[in-house]
């Protein structure tokens, strides 16, 4: 606990048995209440490793509910554990769990209700390997979504994220899209509940056994977010009435 408020780590793990227990180890378990694994139909061993580590809680779906789905049972789970903070990890050790505490303080002593781990604040991204088409397209979408859904964010792609129990009751996430989108759609839902999102610098790693989506699916996830911001948009105007507000 920090500041008397449960933390709770989840883990929304596909394939990842080469690096969850790097991942793990590496949790800051003096303020870290409880760990959930969901295994998102892995075609390896990642159940099995989270069971030889000990994680307490281990969800697996028999069939593959793509990224988004996966986040819906880890925040659902966090919150029936009774967390007061919600830390969303990467299981691939593409963002160090070393950084838990400083966002957890953020949220623990009040400051904002939402904490993002940024690749684009400082040179985390590229120092850390990020493809330079992908670095392009992560400043261009961010640029757009800043201009469409009036806020200041420096990236909205980072899969590192930390939220009080608060923000996740009060937005309808099981409503947002199960493939990668569903981020942008939850960042969407929080800015238009009135929640601000702080950033803080952290470094990542881009290697063989990372998580990447190729450059098919960066497209399509590309114009999903383009998509979500011109509909956050609409919506502030009373245009188009949004289906996951």
């Amino acid at each position: 606990m920090l500041n008397n408020k449960k933390i709770v780590v989840v883990l929304p793990a596909y394939n990842a048995a080469l690096t969850l227990e790097k991942t793990y180890r590496e949790i800051p378990f003096d303020i870290v209440d409880d760990v959930v694994l969901v295994d998102d139909a892995s075609k390896d061993d990642t159940i099995e490793v989270g069971r030889q580590l000990g994680i307490k809680h281990l969800i697996r779906h028999d069939d593959n509910k793509g990224y988004g789905g996966n986040q819906k049972s880890c925040y659902n789970k966090a919150l029936e554990l009774g967390a007061d903070i919600v830390v969303m990890l990467h299981p691939d050790y593409q963002y160090t769990p070393k950084l838990i505490v400083a966002m957890c303080s953020i949220i623990a002593n009040d400051v904002y209700p939402v904490v993002f781990g940024s690749r684009i604040l400082g040179k985390g991204a590229l120092k850390g390997g990020m493809p330079m088409y992908k670095y392009i397209f992560n400043r261009f979408l961010t640029l757009t979504q800043n201009i469409l859904i009036g806020q200041k964010l420096s990236e909205y792609h980072t899969g590192y994220r930390t939220f009080s129990a608060e923000v996740l009751r009060n937005i309808n996430f099981m409503a947002d899209n199960d493939d990668f989108v569903f981020d942008n759609e939850m960042v969407s839902q929080i800015f238009m509940k009135g929640y601000d999102i702080a950033e803080v610098t952290c470094p990542t790693k881009y290697f063989d056994e990372a998580s990447s989506i190729n450059f098919k699916r960066s497209a399509i996830y590309g114009l999903g977010v383009l998509r979500v911001s011109l509909q956050h948009r609409l919506h502030m105007w009373g245009i188009v009435k949004g289906k996951i507000y």
